[in-house]
């Protein structure tokens, strides 16, 4: 604390006077715009001052981008498209399965032996009969193949998604003599196994991954019953996707 000068002199007429007045009496100069406050006397008598205030300093605000930008604000940013397109070139073909002449055979559904038609193991995954069946896989495909696509990109989803289908399509047209398959069930199995997978191996690694292994369940049980709840959905379709979907999920790179 600083102590105070008790002897100020008046510029203009050379006055001594009082260090605690803004103007001189003598001549009514303006020595200083405010009086310096008062906080105590000292034990041997000397006035101290009390500090100053602190001004206030004004930050330059920042931009609204940059306000709100969080730590994961990258993966808001990055939007699942191939995901999305999954889900609506299915629900495309089954407008116009419904609205048109042509028929699920017609737009690359398997109704029996291949015969050399081997386009039909990709086109089939988007073919349905059903808008539950399609509800089911559509939101299986916009849960995993967004988390896939957002990490390893939408080739890694798009190649997952119809490299499974295609392989469970395969496997009924070889185990089955005359198999009916159609819509993307076993792909779907396929998106969800390859992430349940790499899920699996974070949390061995102790990465705490904050996953809802319950709702992934229900969603599981839902898609592995779709064969008894829908005719044209095949067992070996979703035993064979779920099966590749497992193998690719072990081979992702992990968690950085």
């Amino acid at each position: 604390m600083a102590e105070v000068d008790l002897n100020v002199v008046c510029k203009n007429c050379g006055s001594e006077v009082s260090p605690y007045i803004t103007e001189c009496p003598y001549c009514g100069q303006r020595l200083r715009k405010r009086a310096p406050k008062l906080s105590r006397l000292d034990e041997s008598g000397t006035v101290e001052l009390a500090p100053a205030p602190r001004r206030k300093r004004f930050r330059r605000s920042r931009p609204r981008a940059e306000q709100t930008e969080r730590p994961l604000a990258w993966l808001a940013a990055q939007r699942p498209y191939v995901a999305i397109a999954l889900v609506l070139a299915s629900a495309i073909v089954y407008l116009v399965d419904r609205a048109g002449t042509l028929g699920v055979y017609d737009l690359g559904g398997i109704v029996g032996p291949l015969q050399g038609d081997w386009w039909r193991l990709v086109a089939a995954q988007f073919n349905y009969e059903n808008v539950g069946y399609l509800f089911a896989v559509g939101v299986a495909v916009a849960i995993f193949g967004s988390s896939i696509e957002r990490r390893y990109s939408g080739l890694a989803t798009a190649a997952i998604f119809l490299g499974c289908g295609a392989f469970g399509m395969y496997l009924a047209t070889v185990i089955e003599s005359f198999p009916i398959a159609i819509g993307g069930n076993g792909a779907a199995l396929g998106l969800m196994a390859a992430w349940f997978m790499r899920d699996l191996r974070d949390r061995r690694e102790g990465v705490d991954t904050e996953s809802d292994l319950l709702g992934v369940a229900a969603i599981a049980a839902v898609l592995v019953a779709m064969p008894l709840l829908e005719r044209s959905a095949d067992g070996w379709v979703a035993l064979g996707g779920a099966a590749l979907g497992c193998l690719i999920g072990l081979v992702l790179p992990s968690r950085r």
